[in-house]
């Protein structure tokens, strides 16, 4: 099967180069990025063995399209999308918080509520509440990173004491992230779908706080589907869901969790397939188009042929 596992470009104004657990980054000039998103999946901080054929386009256009959709709301870091795989924007100082807005009693915060914890981040939850129930407001959870990679949850109040944010620029942050998630909510709304979850990232350039990355993708989010959510809550059953969390799923039912002496299970071309399958789906579903399958001939030489061609434009205007 064809897929895009990685990429070595050969970039104008090209300064270095970074790859992350899914993207390809490019740095060039000091001014902007070209994010490449490969077809690798990771989970529990791992890359797995195989790639799933399309994902990096659906990542890529997804975020591209919620990028788009809310750039009036909050500036972001987009320039252009001169490939299905590929956004190029300002390079950013990013801010080193992740923000998690959660409008349910879900993933991570269920399983603390699971074993008794009634604050999160700070964030004060009542009694009472059954797994993925809604929260009587959404809630922002911030998390930084610790040196291995994992995410630790901080509150507010910590935040400014640590002086990892300052007051005024939390409240900035805090403010774009809530606004991000009604419109994503929102549109939500419009597909059939409840968005549960999502995180944030922001940055820094000419002194103005900017979105970077991705947003609103299966990656980064957790939808319900809206017209069964009442019936499926009701019956105490699990919510169908659109994520990445079917991944995860199978692999905790296949003995891996990313734990010491794990062996990641055979990733057969048939659960491949299916993976490819339900990421086409999360696509259609979110964006409400029709996906178009890229073609992967000589993909990397399409790909920098029209990155090179934005960079040549972009600095002759």
């Amino acid at each position: 099967m064809n897929a895009l596992i990685s990429t070595n470009l050969a970039l104008k104004k090209q300064r270095d180069f970074g790859r992350g657990k899914v993207r390809d980054v490019y740095n060039i000039n000091d001014e902007l990025l070209v994010l490449v998103a490969s077809d690798r999946i990771s989970a529990f901080d791992q890359v797995l063995p195989k790639p799933i054929p399309y994902k990096g386009q659906v990542l890529n256009q997804v975020a591209s399209f919620f990028l788009d959709l809310t750039k009036d709301l909050v500036p972001n870091w987009k320039l252009n999308e001169p490939d299905p795989h590929v956004t190029i924007g300002y390079k950013c100082e990013a801010i080193s918080v992740e923000f998690v807005v959660r409008g349910y009693l879900a993933g991570h915060s269920w399983r603390l509520y699971k074993e008794g914890e009634r604050t999160i981040c700070g964030e004060a939850l009542p009694e009472g509440l059954r797994e993925n129930d809604p929260l009587p407001t959404p809630i922002l959870t911030p998390t930084t990173k610790a040196k291995n990679g994992h995410d630790i949850d901080i509150s507010k109040d910590e935040l400014i004491k640590q002086k990892i944010l300052k007051k005024r620029d939390l409240e900035q942050l805090e403010h774009y992230s809530k606004l991000l998630f009604k419109a994503g909510s929102d549109h939500a709304e419009t597909q059939n779908l409840i968005l549960v979850d999502t995180k944030y990232e922001f940055g820094v350039k000419d002194q103005k706080i900017m979105l970077i990355d991705e947003i609103h993708t299966p990656d980064s989010s957790r939808y319900f589907y809206k017209d069964t959510y009442e019936e499926i809550q009701g019956k105490d059953q699990q919510q169908r869901q659109l994520s990445k969390e079917f991944v995860r799923k199978w692999l905790i039912e296949n003995g891996f969790q990313g734990k010491d002496g794990e062996m990641v299970p055979d990733m057969t071309d048939d659960f491949i397939i299916n993976v490819t399958e339900r990421y086409i789906e999360l696509y259609e579903q979110i964006t409400g188009s029709k996906f178009i399958k890229r073609s992967y001939d000589n993909i990397s030489e399409v790909i920098e042929q029209s990155v090179n061609s934005f960079i040549a434009n972009y600095y002759d205007k």
